[in-house]
Formats: structure tokens, C-alpha cells, sequence
């Protein structure tokens, strides 16, 4: 079950930078490790709901029913275009700034890295798709396989936004005392949020 094609295969998923990471990067560069840590926590029980739905197959519900998977997928979008302007914002939540950040509740942070992965319909079809290939064949014992499949994928997604996070945390003192290279992150980060709600934005079920 626990194969080493499955850590690779979940290793390669979790390294690639989607949302969730980009998120993470922008607290760590905007507020430092602290903020990056609870990014990282939001983003990785983001994903329980949907790895919940996969188990007990309400994944295949959300696929057949245009009208549940749209009315998800426009409050994601939405939800992208928030993140954009709080990052264009000089005093949003999200702006990357040089000076001493405002502190904000942690769980404040992971509540808005949560909801980037709940309102992604995509999720709960991916994992859909990428556990039951993993899975014994053993139908008594596929329900806790699942549940243990996606708890590996849960620890592996924290380990490894939490080193983007705090790699981005490290790299705040020297890449932000220039007020132009602080100006352009901040664009740069709300162009890709904007990007990844049009991408979301033309996902079909």
C-alpha cells in the first residue's frame, strides 16, 4: 500500500508550486516564518475535506453535478481575486512590505490558506484519481488505506510548504531594501493569484 512509488509520486504533487504555495511563499517573504508556519498548517487541512470526500466517494457526486462544481469553483475564483488585491493593496493582508509587518492571529492566516484548497473542486476528483491506484485491492480494508494514504499526503504537504515558507522568510531581509523590488513582488504575486482563478476559472467538471 505505502510504496515507494506512492512517496515519489505524492513528492512530485506536493513540490509542484500551485496555490497553496504560492500563498505560503507570499506570508514568508510579507511576514516571516511565524506567518509562513500557519500558511503552511491552513493550506495542508484545506486538503482533509477534499481527501474525506474521496474516500467516501462524494468526489463523483461533486463531478456529476454541474451546478455543486460550478457554484464551488466561482467562489474559488472569487476567493483567487480576493487574495490579488490584498496583495496590490499597500495595506492588505497579504502585501509584501519592507517594513515590520503588522501581526496577525495565526489562525487567521490559516483559515485564508484553508479555504484557498476548500474551494478548489479540482482537489476531491484529483485524489479521486490518485489514491485508489496505490490501494491493496483488499475492498475491507480500502476505507482505512485511503484514510492512511492521505494522511502521508497531508504530513508530506506540510513538510514541504513549510521549507518553501521558510526559505521565503529567510530570503525577507535580503531581497526586500529596495522599495521597486518590494513594488514588484507584490504585482507579481497578485498577477499569478489572478492567473490561477482565470485557470480555475475554465476547469469543466
Amino acid at each position: 500500500m505505502i510504496s515507494l512509488q506512492f512517496l515519489l509520486t505524492a513528492f512530485v504533487v506536493v513540490l509542484a508550486p500551485g496555490t497553496g504555495v504560492i500563498y505560503t511563499l507570499a506570508l514568508g517573504l510579507g511576514r516571516g516564518r511565524r506567518a509562513a508556519l500557519w500558511a503552511a498548517v491552513g493550506c495542508t487541512f484545506g486538503i482533509l475535506p477534499h481527501l474525506m470526500a474521496a474516500t467516501l466517494g462524494l468526489a463523483a457526486v461533486l463531478h456529476s453535478s454541474a451546478v455543486l462544481f460550478q457554484g464551488i469553483k466561482i467562489a474559488g475564483v472569487l476567493y483567487l481575486l480576493y487574495l490579488a488585491w490584498q496583495m496590490l493593496k499597500s495595506d492588505g493582508a497579504l502585501s509584501v512590505s519592507a517594513a515590520q509587518p503588522a501581526s496577525q492571529p495565526g489562525i487567521t492566516i490559516a483559515k485564508r490558506g484553508a479555504l484557498i484548497n476548500i474551494l478548489n473542486p479540482k482537489l476531491s476528483i484529483f485524489f479521486l484519481a490518485l489514491l485508489p491506484p496505490f490501494l491493496s485491492g483488499n475492498t475491507a480494508t480500502a476505507t482505512q488505506e485511503m484514510v492512511a494514504l492521505g494522511g502521508i499526503f497531508m504530513a508530506m504537504t506540510f513538510a514541504v510548504f513549510a521549507l518553501y515558507g521558510l526559505f521565503a522568510a529567510q530570503a525577507r531581509s535580503l531581497i526586500l531594501g529596495s522599495e521597486r523590488v518590494v513594488t514588484w513582488l507584490n504585482r507579481s504575486f497578485a498577477a499569478i493569484f489572478a492567473a490561477l482563478a482565470l485557470r480555475l476559472a475554465m476547469e469543466r467538471s
